[in-house]
């Protein structure tokens, strides 16, 4: 009874202090010319109760009300956001030093190290040489070109694991989601360290497991949704339970990455190589020590693995869903990586850059699908001005980059898949912020070009794709912050007697999509190909790996999709895919 009357005085307390700070304030604060915000505000939570996931879909339904730059309140945090390409082109051209800070957010504080990691790090010279070291030695056009063997060798491997299952025949639902996310970790945890975790030739599974389940766990926090963010007291009525899990995830990911660097330091036997990003960090440890600190190694690592990985992975899975929605633009890219690369041989990195159309395409998803549509969340340190609006000090800024891309003052048809618009090249780019904008756009953008653009290249030239039936692959957007599709590609192994058109299964052995998507529509994808067609491939396949995978492509590929990719491979070598 005695806790129940102190709970109830200490929230009354603090709706009074409330209430006062609101209407006793300065009157020049309050005559201040906020953006317009929606009403009411209600006491202690003010706007909070308004935000539904898909935030950049409420965001942008607020902005046909308020006008593309309007105020909220999240709890006693002043929160603007920008829904105009003119209005954020001005807070990162004019106002770029005023917002080129971030918001002290819990997870910034327990896993951020305190908030001095790059992606969270105040403005000044910490931030400074955080940003040279990524932009010299860790994302330089020399270093990503020393890791290409990496790129290369992955996306063989993602190529190799869809080919495997031509032997088996019959239907066989291919978990794409899944496979691109062990293709971008993979990738960069064997540029950071040298290592495999997911797929074959793991070597020590136990860290391998070890490594997934923080990643998992790491990748669901983020973002300026956290009511306990600007709500403190939720943190007290919760007995501290949320702080407490990002206490323990912190410690966990410091082990880890500490883990890491102490193998390195004693070059353990049985790393890929010693030409890693952790050795490389290292060797600048060894002339710098007084900066170059283990903290700051396991700072620039941890933003890698967490900032590098499922952007990539989630751009992937919607170019696909783009392309198979979209025949006619899958048949022309086709037509043209047969033109400029040919059939005898895989296409290469090199090759991508030359293949203006299928760049083209990846901007026209990134338009479409932003991996991040709300972008980072900044802060203002200073009084300033966005579109004749005041925004005070310690204001965060919201760039809602999906309804810009989607703005039909900017582009034609904003809601079609057409990668022709941007063969304008560098009028169209200009309009697009999928890496953000200002001092603080995204380093690594280079890096997910090339990742991306070598994949997709790679899956297009390999198999044909395509729906059967008229009805579309689901483009609905889920929840999260790198905005995944909330039906994910995914697959349960098990194979129906060979010619049975399967609409729906449910998984036997447990993956990390696998409850995300039980229940499945009649919606289906196709692919196949014909091996005369692509003898040149096979033949260069074979030779590059010893002839131990590629006779898989040799039979034809169909896939079917509920909201995800099937595959059937018809077997004989026929070329047909049964149709």
């Amino acid at each position: 009874m005695e806790d129940t009357t102190i709970f109830y005085s200490s929230v009354s307390l603090l709706f009074l202090i409330f209430v006062f700070k609101l209407w006793f304030q300065p009157t020049a604060r309050r005559r201040k010319n906020l953006p317009p915000s929606p009403r009411p505000s209600l006491p202690v939570i003010g706007h909070l109760h308004l935000l539904k996931h898909p935030m950049h879909r409420t965001f942008h339904n607020l902005a046909k009300k308020y006008g593309p730059i309007f105020s909220l309140r999240f709890g006693s945090r002043l929160v603007v956001v920008v829904s105009s390409a003119s209005a954020a082109e001005e807070c990162f051209t004019k106002n770029d030093i005023v917002f080129a800070n971030r918001p002290n957010l819990l997870l910034g504080k327990h896993v951020g190290y305190n908030n001095t990691i790059l992606t969270q790090s105040p403005y000044g010279d910490h931030w400074r040489n955080l940003r040279r070291i990524t932009t010299i030695e860790v994302f330089s056009s020399i270093r990503l070109n020393m890791f290409l063997p990496i790129r290369r060798d992955e996306t063989k491997r993602l190529l190799e694991k869809l080919s495997r299952s031509s032997r088996k025949g019959g239907f066989f639902k291919v978990e794409l989601k899944t496979m691109f996310s062990e293709l971008t970790f993979n990738i960069m945890i064997r540029m950071v360290a040298g290592k495999r975790y997911y797929g074959d030739d793991v070597e020590d599974e136990e860290e391998a497991r070890r490594f997934r389940k923080i990643m998992k766990e790491a990748t669901s926090y983020g973002g300026a949704s956290n009511p306990r963010d600007f709500l403190p007291i939720l943190n007290w009525i919760d007995g501290g339970d949320f702080t407490n899990k990002l206490v323990s995830l912190s410690k966990r990911i410091d082990e880890f990455l500490q883990g890491l660097i102490d193998e390195h330091r004693i070059k353990k036997a049985g790393l890929e190589s010693t030409n890693t990003m952790i050795d490389h960090l290292l060797s600048l440890q060894e002339s710098q020590p007084e900066y170059y600190t283990d903290q700051i190694i396991k700072g620039l690592i941890m933003v890698m693995l967490l900032a590098g990985t499922e952007t990539s992975a989630v751009t992937l899975e919607w170019a696909m869903t783009n392309l198979v929605n979209n025949p006619e633009v899958l048949e022309k890219v086709r037509a043209k990586l047969d033109d400029q690369v040919g059939q005898e041989r895989l296409i290469d990195e090199s090759d991508v850059f030359k293949l203006q159309y299928l760049q083209n395409i990846i901007l026209e998803t990134l338009r479409l699908c932003p991996t991040a549509p709300l972008l980072v969340p900044h802060i203002s340190s200073d009084n300033c001005t966005v579109g004749g609006y005041d925004v005070p000090c310690d204001t965060i800024l919201l760039v809602n980059a999906w309804a810009i891309h989607r703005d039909p003052k900017l582009w034609d048809e904003p809601d079609s898949f057409k990668p022709e618009r941007f063969e304008t090249r560098e009028g169209e780019t200009r309009k697009l912020m999928p890496f953000g904008l200002g001092r603080r756009s995204c380093p690594g953008s280079g890096l997910a070009q090339r990742v991306v653009g070598l994949a997709l290249g790679s899956l297009i030239q390999c198999f044909e794709w395509e729906r059967v039936g008229d009805e579309k692959v689901d483009m609905t957007e889920g929840r999260g912050l790198t905005m995944p599709k909330v039906d994910p590609l995914e697959w349960p192994p098990s194979l129906p007697t060979k010619g049975q058109e399967v609409k729906s299964t449910s998984p036997t052995t447990s993956t990390p999509q696998k409850e995300a998507n039980d229940q499945m529509d009649h919606d289906q994808i196709q692919i196949h190909r014909d091996p005369s067609r692509w003898l040149g491939i096979w033949m260069w396949l074979w030779r590059c790996s010893g002839g131990a995978w590629c006779l898989g492509l040799a039979s034809g590929l169909r896939f079917s999709s509920s909201r995800s990719f099937w595959i059937r491979f018809s077997g004989g070598g026929s070329g047909g895919c049964g149709r």
